[in-house]
């Protein structure tokens, strides 16, 4: 659930103390998101259902997923790119950024599997996500050697397109696979390495159509 800004009754304090705060507060939901979160996976509708696996992992039967995920923008050169173009494989997405220790970590491996799997029909594509500037996005992609586009969405937004309702991603990193059909399959909202990636994607590359 997401968080409420709630007004109080008590004294407003000086407006250098205000925005101090308001900053803070600001500041503290961003790391927050680079972080893995406890409880039950959210996210889930009365039209959709899913099997939550351990951790903050969810994986939805493929007669109950919702519609295909309709995204389009500007990659970090520049270059638009729209999800639709990838129907008929199997999509990675993984929502990063440059500031987030946890992206650093698994960047490597995403490279790893990306090149191993793309001959069997999967295709990766990255979110950039509050970044304000391209340059340190693109030195992140430099210094982890990805050859695979990323969205650029320095103000969230794109993320704020995902339907309502739907397993859309709430935590950075965090990594969807989309089936052919462009529906989501899997949602992590942690950190992973190549070999649970691998493990991920199988069944769904298994399946049919």
């Amino acid at each position: 659930m997401r968080p409420r800004l709630t007004s109080s009754p008590t004294p407003r304090p000086a407006f250098g103390r205000t925005l101090a705060a308001a900053l803070a507060a600001a500041s503290a939901l961003v790391l927050a998101g680079c972080s893995s979160t406890s409880g039950s996976t959210s996210g889930d509708s009365s039209n959709t259902s899913f099997v939550k696996g351990d951790g903050e992992i969810a994986t939805v039967p493929a007669g109950h997923r919702g519609a295909a995920i309709n995204l389009s923008g500007k990659d970090l050169n520049s270059q638009q790119v729209n999800l639709a173009s990838f129907r008929g494989k199997v999509v990675v997405i993984n929502v990063w950024g440059s500031w987030c220790g946890p992206c650093r970590l698994e960047a490597d491996d995403f490279e790893t599997v990306y090149k191993a799997e793309q001959g069997k029909g999967v295709a990766f594509l990255g979110i950039d996500t509050r970044d304000l500037q391209v340059p340190q996005a693109q030195a992140f992609v430099s210094s982890h050697h990805l050859t695979y586009p990323s969205l650029y969405d320095p103000d969230g937004s794109l993320l704020l397109r995902f339907p309502a309702g739907s397993l859309d991603p709430q935590a950075i990193p965090s990594t969807l696979i989309l089936d052919r059909q462009g529906r989501i399959a899997v949602r992590a909202l942690e950190p992973l390495e190549g070999s649970q990636l691998t493990q991920l994607l199988a069944p769904v590359l298994a399946e049919k159509s």
